[in-house]
Order: C-alpha cells, then sequence, then structure tokens
C-alpha cells in the first residue's frame, strides 16, 4: 500500500475533461465542457464561462466545484482556441473574423444548447464579447460579469503583446501557440503566480491551441471595440477589476461603472492581470454575491 507521503509526492495530470462540440451554419466547430452538480429535482440556471485569449476551458477548472453546486456551468472555448476549429481556406468556405460572425456564434451555440438565458461570464477580452453580447442581444442573459476586462485594445497593449516582433499575430505564426506563451509568461504583471509549476502548466495548456488559431483570433481583437456598444446595456452587470494589469487601469474601470447604470464595481487586489486564477476565491466570493443578489430581486 501507497504511503500518504508517496502519494501527495506524485505528480497529477489534473481533471480530464470531455469537450463536446457543435457545429454552426457557417462550418465551424465550437468545443465546450458541462458541468453541473445541483441536485436533480432542484431547477437551475446556466453559467457560460468564457475565457480570454490564449486560454481554454481548462484554465477555469477550479471555478467549477463553487458554481457547479448551484449553477449549471458551459466552458466555451474560442474560435482557434483548445477544440475549437480554426478557420482555414481548405475549409471551402470564406470565414469572415467579424464582431457580428463571432458573437452570433455564441448565440448559436446557446441555440443549439436549447438555453434561452444565461450568465455571461467573460473574462478579460471575453468580457468585450460579453458587453457586445449584451447590448445585442439582451433578451439571451441574466447578467454580465466581466473579470479584467478591458473595453478595447489601446495600441500599447497590442504591442505589448507582440514582445518587441513585428505584430502580435505574427508572434503566433512565428513562434507558434507555446512560444507566444513563453513570452507572455516571462513578462511581469501577466501571469497568476511565480509558481515555476504553475507557469509550465499554463504555458502546456495554452500550447493546446496552435499558432494560427491564436493568429487569427488576434487579429479580431485587434479591431474588436466594445465603447459604441456600452450605451446599449441594460443587464445587471458585475465588473471584477485587477488592481494592478498591465492591460487595463482602475480608472477605466470606474469610469466604465459609472457610464453603465446597471454595473457595479468589484476591486480585486492582485499583483497581475489574472485575478480569475490569483485571486479565484476573492472574485468567486464576488460572483456569488453578485447572483444571490440577483436572485432575491428577482
Amino acid at each position: 500500500m501507497a504511503s500518504s507521503s508517496a502519494l501527495t509526492a506524485t505528480p497529477r495530470s489534473g481533471p480530464v475533461l470531455r469537450r463536446e462540440t457543435i457545429v454552426h451554419p457557417n462550418g465551424q466547430s465550437t468545443a465546450y465542457v458541462y458541468d453541473s452538480f445541483v441536485d436533480p429535482w432542484k431547477p437551475a440556471e446556466t453559467i457560460l464561462i468564457q475565457h480570454g485569449f490564449g486560454r481554454t476551458a481548462e484554465h477555469f477548472y477550479h471555478w467549477i466545484p463553487l458554481l457547479a453546486r448551484k449553477y449549471n456551468v458551459i466552458r466555451r472555448e474560442l474560435r482557434g482556441h483548445g477544440g475549437s476549429s480554426v478557420p482555414s481556406p481548405a475549409d471551402g468556405k470564406p470565414y469572415a473574423y467579424t464582431t457580428a460572425t463571432i458573437v452570433d456564434e455564441i448565440r448559436d451555440t446557446l441555440d443549439q444548447l436549447g438555453l434561452v438565458r444565461v450568465h455571461f461570464l467573460g473574462e478579460s477580452t471575453s468580457g468585450m464579447l460579453g458587453e457586445i453580447f449584451a447590448a445585442t442581444y439582451p433578451e439571451r442573459l441574466h447578467s454580465l460579469i466581466i473579470c479584467s476586462s478591458p473595453t478595447y485594445l489601446p495600441p500599447a497593449g497590442v504591442k505589448f503583446l507582440a514582445f518587441g516582433e513585428v505584430s502580435w499575430p505574427y508572434v503566433c505564426r512565428t513562434f507558434g501557440a507555446r512560444g507566444w506563451a513563453e513570452r507572455l509568461a516571462a513578462a511581469p504583471g501577466t501571469l497568476a503566480s511565480n509558481d515555476p509549476a504553475y507557469k509550465d502548466w499554463w504555458i502546456e495548456k495554452v500550447a493546446e491551441s496552435t499558432g494560427e488559431g491564436l493568429a487569427g483570433y488576434a487579429e479580431f481583437l485587434i479591431q474588436l471595440d466594445a465603447r459604441p456598444y456600452l450605451d446599449k446595456i441594460t443587464t445587471p452587470m458585475l465588473i471584477l477589476a485587477p488592481t494592478n494589469s498591465a492591460m487595463l487601469t482602475v480608472e477605466a474601470m470606474r469610469e466604465l461603472e459609472a457610464k453603465i447604470g446597471s454595473a457595479m464595481l468589484s476591486l480585486v487586489p492582485s499583483k497581475g492581470h489574472e485575478i480569475y486564477c490569483e485571486a479565484a476565491e476573492v472574485c468567486q466570493e464576488a460572483v456569488m454575491d453578485f447572483l444571490a443578489g440577483l436572485e432575491r430581486e428577482g
């Protein structure tokens, strides 16, 4: 019989996720992971978690124990990320990386899964998608939660993500997903932990995507701008904002809260951008309190 010390010393690969896949009318496929530990006899609302650039559904593994006990949780993978397809000329169908295309793929995901309304949790740049979705399809959301999310990527941010090379997409295509991840991991104020083991795990998960997949999505993000949609948002909204991020400022998040009447701001003390991991418990508590407040009001 193995000793407890031997068991604790054995590295674990983590949970084995089963990605389900749907195919959109445009021919592209989207992967997602579904979790629910709600009592089977109780009705439950659904939370859609949309990870940020470079990440996958697996980066949110540690949110599941708390959220999935009360909610059905879907972790959806972005176009070109993880198990979702990468558009290619070989597909025979031209693919337009436009805001309408990406947002309508989210809507079609809900349609195909039979979900009338969800709570949308968008991390980093996916908070921009959530804002645009809330303004475009308000009837499909119970609430909107954004985490470390700018409303657009300013030139300085795009330059930062290029790491001194020709462009951000160029880095992804030339050095691959792993090469881009290694460069980001080496930059201060980005990863959630200085633990070398976490850094290695994080890079391995980003490397599950392809360089071309990340490059195509990076080109899309460079032109993505949620600011024209903000005035149209009426959905109850929670803003989780890091106090120290290379991609956004506290001042910008205060301005966002002031601009959207339905929004409330929660500042999360941090060393970097990835508060969904660095301050996971703080973020999760804020999310659960926010959702509980909506339930009381409803």
